[in-house]
C-alpha cells in the first residue's frame, strides 16, 4: 500500500476478488474509513429480503446505500478523511455513478481493481461460507456467483488510466 494519493478510492472486482480485505489494508494505510455494501446490506436490510424478485430487490437497496455512502463521504471529504468504498461495481455504469458524483464534487478519485482467477474466488467463497469468519456477511451460493459473474465488467485501459487504476492480484 501507498500514502495518501486520492479523497476516495474505489476497490473493484467480481465476486471472491478480496475486496473487504484489501479495503481494510487500504483504509489502514491511507487512516481512512471503508465502506462496504455487504456490510450495509446484511445490517440493513438482509433479514427482511423477500423470496422473489431478488434482484431488483437488492438492487433498489444497494443503490440507495451507495447515495447515503457517498452523502456520508462528501463531509468525509471536507473533513480531510479519504473514504474507501467496496462496493463491488460490477460494471462501468456502476463505476461511473460514482466517478460522476466525484467529479460534480471536485472529490479526486483512485480505483483498485482485484483481479483473481475465477477458480481462486470461487474457492475463497466456499471457504468463506463455511468458516464465517470476518468478512462473512451472507452465504453466497454457486448461482449467485455465476450470476454476478455473467453481469461483471472488468476495467478497461481508458478506464484505469483516466482513474489513476491499479490492477492488484494476490
Amino acid at each position: 500500500m501507498s500514502e495518501r494519493r486520492a479523497d476516495i478510492y474505489r476497490v473493484c472486482g467480481v465476486t471472491g476478488a478480496g475486496k473487504p480485505t484489501y479495503s481494510e489494508e487500504l483504509a489502514q494505510s491511507v487512516n481512512g474509513m471503508r465502506f462496504s455494501i455487504d456490510e450495509w446490506m446484511q445490517r440493513l436490510h438482509n433479514a427482511d429480503k423477500p423470496n422473489e424478485n431478488l434482484f431488483e430487490w437488492f438492487y433498489e437497496r444497494v443503490q440507495r446505500n451507495c447515495a447515503q455512502m457517498r452523502s456520508v463521504v462528501e463531509r468525509l471529504v471536507v473533513l480531510g478523511v479519504p473514504a474507501i468504498f467496496d462496493c463491488g461495481l460490477t460494471n462501468r455504469i456502476e463505476r461511473n455513478i460514482f466517478v460522476n458524483w466525484a467529479e460534480e464534487h471536485g472529490i479526486s478519485v483512485q480505483l483498485y481493481f482485484r483481479d483473481v482467477p475465477t477458480d481462486v474466488r470461487w474457492q475463497r467463497v466456499q471457504k468463506r461460507n463455511a468458516e464465517q469468519a470476518e468478512t462473512f456477511q451472507f452465504e453466497v451460493t454457486r448461482d449467485m456467483f455465476d450470476f454476478i459473474e455473467s453481469m461483471w465488467q472488468a476495467p478497461d485501459n481508458e478506464e484505469m488510466t483516466r482513474l489513476k487504476g491499479k490492477r492488484t492480484t494476490d
